[in-house]
């Protein structure tokens, strides 16, 4: 994320009403559908998350990420001219995208709390890093290494999402693991860094990830998984 921010800052405090002239409908939708997940993650969690949208064009972008800078984190909506935005939503129900959505934004919270605890990138105490290849070249092993990290990031987040989603929404649980799985196995080879099939399948059920801190019953089960695949 660069240090300088092009973009439209938005108070995390009320984006519904932050939106009022300022956002697009579409804009406005998704952080609407994200409310409940800010909420707690400004009061609960006390998170520093700026939520911030890009105003110029953004063809193709990811519709909702998260950076950091400056020690808060960003919460970048790239919709306007973005002729994508939908694709992440493609096949499922009109009455079932707000929840979608909702788990889209546990994800990208769960970033920002791995941020916020300085665990960025971090593995648990014990676990064994797999050695380099001797032969490969020194560029070859970093993005090797890099690819390994945001995995296991991306392995943290979808686990976040669906320990978000039993907490609050259990009766859809098995909905919207469902779509996470199949939104991870359609994707092509160039996205193998988002490849979470392993710590989906360890929460097909979604009795492991139950509990009143959705963020740390994911750490637990994504230290679990870290640990046993040694």
């Amino acid at each position: 994320m660069p240090k300088v921010f092009t973009l439209l800052l938005i108070s995390i405090a009320a984006p519904a009403v932050a939106s009022a002239g300022q956002l697009t409908e579409l804009e406005t939708r998704w952080l609407q559908a994200g409310a409940p997940v800010l909420a707690y993650a400004k009061q609960q969690l006390k998170l520093p998350i700026d939520i911030v949208v890009q105003p110029q064009a953004a063809p193709g972008a990811v519709p909702l990420a998260m950076g950091f800078d400056g020690g808060r984190c960003k919460l970048v909506l790239s919709m306007r001219g973005n002729d994508t935005v939908d694709d992440v939503l493609k096949g499922v129900p009109a009455q079932h995208r707000a929840l979608m959505i909702e788990a889209i934004t546990a994800h990208e919270v769960g970033h920002c709390w791995r941020h916020a605890q300085g665990a960025w990138h971090s593995v648990p105490a014990g676990f064994q890093q797999p050695a380099a290849e001797s032969a490969a070249p020194a560029d070859i092993e970093q993005m090797r290494r890099q690819l390994r990290e945001t995995r296991r990031e991306e392995g943290y987040a979808d686990l976040a999402a669906l320990a978000w989603i039993q907490q609050r929404r259990p009766a859809d649980y098995s909905a919207v693991h469902q779509w996470l799985r199949q939104v991870r196995e359609a994707q092509p080879d160039s996205h193998v860094s988002h490849d979470t099939q392993a710590w989906l399948q360890l929460a097909a059920n979604g009795r492991v990830l139950a509990g009143n801190a959705p963020f740390e019953q994911a750490k637990s089960l994504w230290n679990k998984a870290m640990l046993a695949a040694e």
